[in-house]
């Protein structure tokens, strides 16, 4: 089920926007569709490459375009229920593709959480390195280029929720 937690929580946010009287380019309809394709894909294929990261282009442009335009017709709070949504979503896939890629983590103690991050354009290996430490977490560098980010698990929310923000800001 990776990403499609993410996917509905977007999917009701355009429909949400729609009902205010947003009218959304076919462009961010096409990128939503194609996700879910994309998801089922890599569903089928039992995958975490190419297609995993498609769908996160994909969610990432949506979310960005839909983000900004309820900023302009949503209340602050509402907008800030979304983004918790969103959050709650994103750390629900990265457990989910954390448990599906490995069960067992050397090197990170027991009672805490971890997540692995891949550094995208917008979001760099140092910056992600600065937000985890502000979120008073470790970070070990992996082979694939992705980072592992570990530490107690509200340090964990906090962190996401700093990427996210960040990640819609760019």
């Amino acid at each position: 089920m990776s990403h499609t937690a993410t996917w509905k929580v977007l999917e009701d946010l355009m429909i949400e926007l729609r009902k205010k009287g947003v009218t959304v380019p076919p462009e961010v309809l096409t990128d939503l569709k194609s996700a879910k394709l994309m998801i089922k894909i890599s569903e089928a294929e039992g995958s975490r490459g190419e297609a995993s990261q498609k769908v996160e282009e994909y969610l990432g442009t949506v979310e960005s375009y839909l983000i900004t335009e309820a900023q302009k017709v949503l209340s602050p709070e509402t907008v800030d229920r979304w983004l918790v949504r969103l959050e709650e979503a994103n750390v629900e896939t990265c457990e989910e593709q954390a448990a599906e890629e490995n069960k067992f983590i050397t090197g990170v103690p027991r009672d805490q959480k971890w997540v692995r991050v891949e550094p995208v354009g917008n979001l760099p290996t140092e910056r992600i390195q600065q937000l985890a430490k502000e979120s008073n977490l470790s970070v070990n560098p992996q082979k694939d280029g992705r980072l592992l980010v570990y530490g107690q698990p509200e340090c964990i929310q906090g962190f996401l929720k700093k990427m996210t923000a960040e990640a819609v800001k760019k």
